[in-house]
């Protein structure tokens, strides 16, 4: 076989490619749907071949981390796509740069096992900052009244459910530079049992809709 021959079958073995990236306020009110719908548009813009599931109805081969609710800001997002043919990471970053919409800013990319378990199952935590736009001066005394609670009882979607175990931590931040009130939290975000911030927003007695939340990181059982 020449050598040619065999640089170019190389090449055509597809790969798996794990993109850290911040979604910033440009897209803070892009569902993670049209997130998703983004990805594919960027890819395809950039050229670079996007591979595809088999079977009767084919999707694009992009695997987001984590569902980012409407309104959040996070500088930690991962997505895992899957291209038909090798491309170098310098190729890669330099064509997604190009071609990406203003409020995605790429942080970082590198190749993954094709093999390698997905995004979902093995993501156990993420953590959060909450500002809080409104002065909130018993911020203190709430948070410590809700971390020792034994159990905090709500509803979503019409099943209850208990908020406590899904808090793994929240700590007070020193205020930003306009003096808000700032809070980082730590929730479990696996299946079955994951925390909302918003939620934990509510259980402080303050409201969601007057609140900024970025996230801060996503935490994984396995190396990411």
């Amino acid at each position: 076989m020449s050598e040619q021959l065999l640089m170019e079958q190389q090449s055509a073995e597809p790969i798996r490619l794990r993109i850290i990236f911040a979604k910033t306020d440009a897209m803070r009110y892009t569902s993670h749907l049209d997130l998703h719908r983004t990805w594919e548009r960027t890819i395809r813009r950039a050229n670079l071949p996007l591979a595809y599931t088999q079977g009767f109805n084919p999707h694009p081969r992009i695997n987001l981390a984590s569902a980012l609710p409407l309104g959040f800001t996070s500088e930690c997002e991962v997505v895992d796509i899957w291209l038909e043919e090798d491309r170098s990471l310098e190729e890669v970053t330099s064509a997604l740069n190009r071609a990406g919409p203003p409020g995605i800013k790429l942080r970082e990319a590198r190749k993954v096992d094709l093999r390698s378990p997905t995004l979902q199952t093995i993501l156990v935590s993420t953590d959060y900052t909450i500002t809080f736009l409104d002065p909130f001066p018993e911020l203190e005394d709430r948070l410590a009244d809700l971390l020792a609670s034994q159990s905090l009882e709500r509803e979503r979607r019409g099943k209850a459910y208990d908020l406590r175990p899904l808090i793994l931590s929240a700590d007070r931040l020193n205020q930003d530079e306009r003096s808000l009130a700032r809070l980082h939290v730590r929730l479990s975000a696996q299946e079955g049992a994951t925390g909302r911030p918003e939620e934990v927003i509510e259980a402080l007695g303050a409201t969601p809709t007057h609140c900024r939340v970025h996230r801060t990181g996503l935490n994984f059982s396995e190396g990411v």
